[in-house]
């Protein structure tokens, strides 16, 4: 779909009409082992059944699998990948300087419109001979995705794209509810979200249950797409989750909002 020698419009531009990241376009596989690779893929797939796993009941599930691999390496892994086990814990450390963590503002809440929540995360995504991040940002009242986007990294950068871009798309939300991440919690994020006049919510620390709907969407993301099809690179990862979304928006009944499909309650916002 990018045109690497088109004389009028530049690869930024096509990026941008394409609503696709060029980190996404120029990504080579990262430089991981089969090995590595092939445990993360196993960690990724047993994380998401049960994702209170930690470092050391993962490394024992991974050994019994007839891989011989140490706490050490397991726990960079997690890191790589984003991952960290969730149960409750107390709060021992400090966001960094400049970081401030908001209230959990969803419990008791009434869903009752569309664009009155919207609910944001990222989660690692296996490839054929690498891996790529995903960030996704859904309508909690309709289940529709309002916007996507894939990047090789997890800085903050393509999510607050992301987010700039949905807003000019769908208008802003009444309230945005993310987890505790770095990417959501910086100035650069949280001040699109007031220049918007929209109320920030986060998870509670280790609370599996706070992003419920978004840890749903992971989970059909990947059974019903990501694991049948393993991309080979950026591009084709992108090409194949293009397809999805449109299918998970615009065709694919949901038994949480009693076998509508995710358009057709979106849509009523206008």
């Amino acid at each position: 779909m990018v045109e690497n020698n088109n004389p009028e419009v530049s690869i930024k531009k096509q990026c941008e009409m394409l609503s696709i990241q060029r980190s996404g376009l120029y990504y080579k596989p990262c430089g991981e082992s089969a090995l590595n690779l092939e445990l993360m893929r196993q960690i990724d797939e047993e994380y998401l059944l049960r994702p209170f796993l930690g470092v050391p009941r993962m490394t024992e599930f991974l050994r019994r699998k007839g891989f011989y691999v140490n706490p050490k390496r397991i726990r960079r892994l997690y890191r790589k990948m984003g991952l960290q086990a969730i149960y409750p814990k107390p709060r021992t450390t400090k966001p960094d300087e400049g970081h401030k963590i908001y209230p959990y503002l969803l419990t008791g809440v009434p869903i009752t419109r569309p664009n009155q929540v919207w609910a944001c995360d990222i989660t690692y995504i296996p490839m054929r001979k690498g891996f790529m991040y995903l960030v996704a940002i859904i309508d909690l009242y309709s289940r529709y995705v309002v916007g996507w986007s894939i990047s090789n990294s997890l800085n903050a950068d393509f999510c607050i794209e992301l987010l700039k871009d949905t807003i000019k798309i769908h208008g802003a939300p009444e309230i945005y509810n993310t987890d505790q991440g770095s990417q959501f919690t910086c100035n650069e994020f949280t001040s699109v979200l007031h220049g918007n006049d929209v109320k920030i919510s986060m998870d509670g620390k280790g609370r599996a249950i706070d992003n419920v709907f978004i840890e749903r969407l992971w989970r059909s993301v990947k059974q019903e797409c990501i694991y049948l099809h393993a991309a080979e690179d950026g591009l084709d990862l992108y090409k194949q989750l293009s397809e999805y979304f449109k299918y998970y928006n615009q065709s694919r009944p949901h038994q949480g909002i009693e076998n509508a499909i995710p358009v057709e309650l979106f849509k009523k916002a206008a």
